[in-house]
Parts: structure tokens; C-alpha cells; sequence
């Protein structure tokens, strides 16, 4: 079967791609970026393509040649861009899959995917599905629950870094919120099972595993794994919650989020005796997941570095605005003695002193709205790798400081090249 893959380099994604390549299957992968995702699946055909701009049905013309079947495993949890990849890239979609004549599309939406869950997240899920529905092709939803695996992203991330937290866990109120966690080879094995049926089009299952645990017990596991002491619980009001998520939504990264939070008090419990009758196995339970696959030291260090990641991108932005700030106010007597060192004329202290400050303020911005680390990384290590080289050189003792000025910028670099590894998420 020709089979066209959207979110192909997603955590979900990729265990589909390589099932499905496993099957037999010819596959076309879409992804935003490439990123090396063709030298790992050669098999695959991976094509790079911005699904906020395909809200034309014309323009998918090109990708639906010959293609049998059309799996959207593509979405986001916040950012602008979420309608028009849940509801308006998926409209365009299926109308041009009914023009050429695919004969199934599936789609992976989210158990929360309902009235009751006003996240803007479920909102344009179940919309998409709604799409799906009304369209005159086969279909398959899938709603599955929490999904884990050996790697992670998202809620399982999040989950592993608090399951990681020292002295106490954190908890919205009582931490009693139900899941029916799912591993992602099962959501995988899933996906290929619908794959090769003729029969069972337009139905929406949800994929679960064959255990219901709330989020207390699911982080005491996590915990257990990772073969962390026994940690004790703290109640978080939910008014605290909302807050934090809010914070998280103005800074558009970060561990916890309006939509994560909604997600993961939603309810996300479904039935698994129904599901594991109408696919045909049994998923594994968490438990027995978790104890064929022993957690190893890279697990630990990025559950610990979780919480690290943020808050170190943090400091730096911090560090950037008071250098900003502080050179504005009080950097003209270094400035003027930079120029004296020079013998260039004072009048150039305020432009000097105005521009670096302002390439602070760049900087900062670049680092907390990049959605990666890629350029901001970059960036910081030129301008902290110029200031230490020109100041070295215009005011050498500034080495021999007690306070060290210069001496701290070594440790700074290290910082930036620490965020640059452990701040991108995929």
C-alpha cells in the first residue's frame, strides 16, 4: 500500500513510519523539516513541507499521486498555528483525497477530543474530526490516551521531569486525574492492523492500554523506574496552576502550559476491554513496559534535566536584559576607558554604549521567542566570544579582577552550549 504520512518526524510519527516500512508499506513522510530523517528511514520518501500554508486543496495535487491511504498523525499542542493545522490544513486535505481517489484517510486525534474539554486544543481536534466525518471517504479516528514509550515528548516528558523532582512532586490538587496510558509501538501496531483491514472504515477507537492509574500512581512508577527514593507529594491549588500555565503561554515554551494542563485534568481514562476487542491484542500494561526496558542513565538525566532546561534559558534571558539594562546606566565610565585604551574620541561612548546594549536586548528576545536553539546559541556565543575578546584586549586587567568579569563570560559560554543541547525539544 502507498501510504502518505503526515508528522512523520513527530515522536508518534516516527514509530509509525518504521511499522509501517516494517509492513511493507511504500511510504512518503511529511515533516516540516527534515533534519536527517531520510538518512535514518532511507526507505521512507520524506518530503519537508509547512502544513500551515497547505489550506488549499489544489496544492495537494502533487503529494496524493498513486497514495492509497493518507495517516495525519500531524498537530500541535499551543501556538498560532493550531487551526489551521487541526481544522483548516485537514479540510483542505480530505477534499483533495476525495478528488484523487485515496481510498482511506486516519486520522490521530486525541481522547480529550470532546464538548466538555474547552481547550482550544480539543476544540480544533474534535473540528478536524468533524471535517473527516462529512467528507464522503473512509475513515479512521483514533483517540488514544497518554502515550508513552522509551523515549518521550510532550506529557510524557513533563511526567518524567516531575517524577524526577527532588525533596516533593508537585501536584494539581490531589493528583487523582485518570489515565488509560497506551505505549506508542501498541498505538503503532494499531495503526498497521487498520492498515490491513478491507473492512472497518468509518469508526473512531480509542486506543488505550489495559490499565486505568491516576497521575499520583503514574508518577510513583515513573519514579520507581528511575530508581529515584520515594518522594513526597505537594498540592498545588489549582488557581496556582492556571497561573503557572498562563506564564507558560505568554513565553510560548516551557514545562507547563493552559492547553497541557487542561489535557492532563481533562480526563483521559477510556475502555479497554472495548479496544482490545476491536483490534484484536492486548496492549501492554505500563508496568510491564516499564520493567523490559530498566532505565538507564541517559533516562535519568533527562527526566532531572527537564525542569534544568527552562530554567537555565531563563537565567540567561535574565542575564542578557540586566547586561542590557546595567550597561545603559551605569557603562559609560567602561566605555569611555575602552575608547581611552584606543585613543578614540569620547563622543563615541553613547552610540557604543546605546548599540551593545540594544544588541543585548536582541539577544534576549531571540532566546526566549526562538522556537529552538539553534540561532540563539549561535548568537550568544559570537557576542559573549566578541565582548571577552575585544574587552581582553582594550582592558587586560580586567583578567586579573577578583571579581572576575572576564574570567565568568568561560562558564557563561558553557551555559549557552548546555542550553543549545538539552533547550531543543525535538
Amino acid at each position: 500500500m502507498k501510504i502518505l504520512l503526515l508528522g512523520a518526524g513527530g515522536f508518534v510519527g516516527r514509530y509509525l513510519l518504521a511499522d509501517l516500512l516494517a509492513a511493507g508499506h511504500e511510504v512518503t513522510g511529511i515533516v516540516r523539516q527534515e533534519k536527517g530523517l531520510g538518512d535514518a528511514f532511507p526507505k521512507a520518501n520524506i518530503r519537508s513541507l509547512d502544513l500551515d500554508n497547505m489550506t488549499d486543496s489544489t496544492r495537494w495535487s502533487a503529494y496524493l499521486h498513486e497514495i492509497d491511504m493518507v495517516i495525519n498523525a500531524a498537530g500541535i499542542l499551543r501556538g498560532p498555528s493550531m487551526q489551521a493545522i487541526h481544522v483548516e490544513m485537514p479540510k483542505a486535505l480530505h477534499v483533495a483525497c476525495e478528488k484523487a481517489g485515496v481510498q482511506h484517510v486516519l486520522l490521530i486525534s486525541a481522547i480529550s477530543a470532546r464538548e466538555d474539554v474547552d481547550s482550544d486544543y480539543s476544540q480544533s481536534k474534535l473540528a478536524g474530526e468533524a471535517s473527516l466525518k462529512q467528507s464522503s471517504l473512509h475513515w479512521t479516528i483514533l483517540r488514544p490516551s497518554l502515550i508513552y514509550g522509551e523515549g518521550s515528548y510532550g506529557g510524557t516528558s513533563l511526567m518524567r521531569g516531575m517524577s524526577a523532582l527532588p525533596f516533593v512532586i508537585p501536584l494539581p490538587v490531589d493528583g487523582d486525574y485518570l489515565f488509560t496510558p497506551i505505549h506508542v509501538e501498541d498505538l503503532a501496531r494499531t495503526v498497521s492492523e487498520i492498515c490491513g483491514r478491507t473492512t472497518g472504515e468509518n469508526v473512531v477507537l480509542e486506543p488505550v492500554g489495559p490499565d486505568t492509574i491516576s497521575l499520583r500512581s503514574l508518577l510513583q512508577r515513573y519514579r520507581r523506574w528511575l530508581n529515584f527514593p520515594e518522594a513526597r507529594f505537594l498540592s498545588i491549588p489549582m488557581p496556582l496552576m492556571r497561573f503557572l500555565g498562563r506564564v507558560g503561554d505568554f513565553f510560548g515554551t516551557g514545562p507547563i502550559s493552559s492547553n497541557s494542563l487542561k489535557q492532563m485534568v481533562a480526563g483521559n481514562a477510556g475502555d479497554s476491554a472495548k479496544f482490545e476487542n476491536q483490534i484484536g491484542f492486548q496492549p501492554r500494561s505500563l508496568d510491564q513496559a516499564l520493567n523490559n526496558h530498566p532505565a538507564q542513565v541517559q533516562d535519568r538525566w533527562h527526566a532531572r534535566l527537564f525542569f534544568v532546561a527552562p530554567a537555565l534559558k531563563a537565567v540567561l534571558v535574565t542575564l542578557w536584559l540586566a547586561s542590557a539594562l546595567l550597561g545603559i546606566f551605569f557603562g559609560e565610565t567602561q566605555t569611555i576607558a575602552f575608547l581611552d585604551r584606543f585613543d578614540l574620541s569620547r563622543e563615541l561612548a553613547w552610540p557604543i554604549q546605546t548599540g551593545t546594549c540594544l544588541l543585548d536586548l536582541v539577544v534576549a528576545a531571540l532566546l526566549l521567542f526562538e522556537k529552538g536553539t539553534k540561532w540563539s546559541t549561535l548568537i550568544q556565543l559570537l557576542v559573549v566570544g566578541g565582548y571577552t575578546l575585544i574587552i581582553g584586549i582594550a582592558l587586560p586587567q580586567l583578567w586579573l579582577d577578583p571579581l572576575g568579569p572576564l574570567l565568568k563570560n568561560l562558564p557563561i559560554i558553557m551555559a549557552i552550549l548546555v542550553y543549545g543541547v538539552i533547550g531543543d525539544k525535538r
